[in-house]
């Protein structure tokens, strides 16, 4: 093969490796919006969106205030987002907001946040850096089935790298001068609250400043021209963009992604009191896949688009088997299945499907092969009591031991009309006598469960 043919052929070659490539990144963000993954955008994407995006050197980040110990599912949709363009060959930047937590982001609240501490601001940033190191890995070893292509490097950092090294005369006067007050009053947030009791300090006012600069920062650096976040973040995203614009003359591009509801449109979150954890020690394995096992029928199919990276194709195959055979809820496992993998591993997920095996398929059998030291971990502690075992023992002494029931009324009550269940028998005499091989268990263990769903563990000491 003569030079000239040598460098044809591998012109050639890279051109269809750029061709692939950028179909690869176009297709993927069609799969985006045609999954529900996308809720906004901004500024409209046209043929230089998609050029830009079709370089290997751009990067995409979203960002994460450490205002708790751990991320919710609230929060895994964008980390989904950065999954699905690492799987196109994107770069993905996660930032956590050491910084801007000590700021408080005023999106969404009707009141100033209470400060935190550094300290404590630091351990919320070392718990969230966990979980999401965990995700990506989880992704790569249990989900990821190319056996040629490379995912991009996660890019894991904290904006207080940046800003430990500027000062304020510095940000204002560079930054600051190429903020426009006018957009910064305009957004409804900053409306409700320089309009309502209490107003709104500087500190949460220039919030979005500091935001918007974590973007342009990653810009420059990174060649990173898009940001995902929560539909409530576009106010602070369009922040971001602007500056972008002012300062480098460039474009950026921001998407959101919806914001996690229940059935009646009550949104998840730890502000909201209903957070489901993505951390173990907040939401054990069992109780997070039991969230996604019970969802209504009419949100599963939805769920699936959302949450998990389950093919189109296979999604409506599943949807159909479960139209035909609903009481096998084949949807509902494959959610919980995929989600759970993902966010706690193989070992977490068997720990999950064993647990529901035992607790819900009344399989006595199951529940005695449990290996009693790992049922905090299924139940997570708040549920576990550890009791010595005397003769004599009753139902209501056990129940009231376990603390199922605040008052003595009530467990009498519950017992008699039977609602309380002993390894899968339902008890209606509470002077009754527990039997060891019936109630206590070979493996020294006693499920009991108050009406429908709320279970507890005895672990009963030798």
């Amino acid at each position: 093969m003569t030079l000239r043919s040598r460098i044809s052929r591998k012109f050639l070659l890279a051109s269809s490796q750029r061709l692939n490539f950028r179909r690869s990144v176009v297709l993927n963000v069609k799969s985006l919006n045609e999954r529900g993954l996308i809720s906004n955008v901004f500024p409209a994407l046209d043929d230089k969106f998609v050029n830009r995006l079709a370089s290997k050197s751009v990067a995409v980040y979203t960002g994460f205030d450490p205002t708790a110990s751990a991320l919710h599912v609230g929060n895994l949709l964008p980390l989904i987002g950065l999954l699905r363009f690492q799987r196109s060959g994107i770069r993905p930047i996660v930032v956590i907001g050491d910084a801007t937590a000590l700021v408080g982001d005023p999106s969404g609240k009707n009141k100033e946040r209470e400060g935190i501490a550094a300290d404590v601001v630091a351990g919320y940033s070392a718990g969230i850096r966990a979980n999401i190191e965990r995700i990506f890995a989880n992704h790569a070893a249990h989900l990821w089935k190319s056996q040629t292509k490379v995912l991009p490097e996660l890019k894991l950092m904290s904006n207080m790298d940046w800003y430990s090294k500027m000062n304020p005369v510095e940000f204002l006067g560079g930054v600051g001068r190429n903020i426009r007050m006018g957009a910064m009053l305009l957004k409804d947030s900053v409306q409700s609250r320089l309009n309502g009791p209490e107003g709104m300090s500087f500190a949460e006012f220039s919030y979005q400043a500091f935001q918007a600069y974590d973007w342009l920062h990653l810009f420059r650096k990174y060649d990173c021209f898009l940001q995902l976040g929560g539909h409530d973040q576009m106010g602070n995203m369009m922040a971001g963009y602007e500056l972008i614009r002012r300062m480098t003359g460039d474009t950026a591009h921001c998407f959101t992604v919806p914001l996690v509801v229940n059935e009646i449109g009550s949104k998840f979150g730890k502000t909201a009191g209903n957070a489901v954890w993505l951390d173990e020690s907040k939401t054990s394995t069992f109780e997070f896949y039991q969230f996604f096992l019970r969802l209504p029928d009419t949100e599963v199919e939805k769920y699936l688009r959302l949450f998990t990276l389950v093919p189109d194709e296979e999604i409506a195959d599943i949807m159909a088997q479960q139209t035909a055979k609903p009481e096998l809820r084949k949807a509902h496992k494959k959610l919980a299945d995929q989600v759970t993998l993902l966010v706690h591993g193989d070992k977490g997920l068997e720990l999950a499907q064993r647990a529901t095996e035992a607790f819900f398929g009344s399989d006595i059998k199951a529940l005695a092969s449990l290996d009693p030291g790992v049922v905090s971990d299924i139940f997570g502690r708040a549920f576990v009591s550890n009791l010595n075992f005397t003769s004599g023992i009753t139902v209501f002494d056990v129940v009231m031991r376990a603390k199922c029931f605040a008052d003595e009324r009530d467990a009498r009550r519950v017992i008699a009309a039977g609602g309380v269940n002993i390894n899968f028998s339902k008890m209606r005499n509470p002077d009754e006598c527990l039997q060891v091989g019936e109630h206590v268990l070979p493996n020294e263990m006693t499920l009991i469960r108050i009406g429908k769903k709320n279970y507890y563990v005895v672990r009963w000491n030798s």
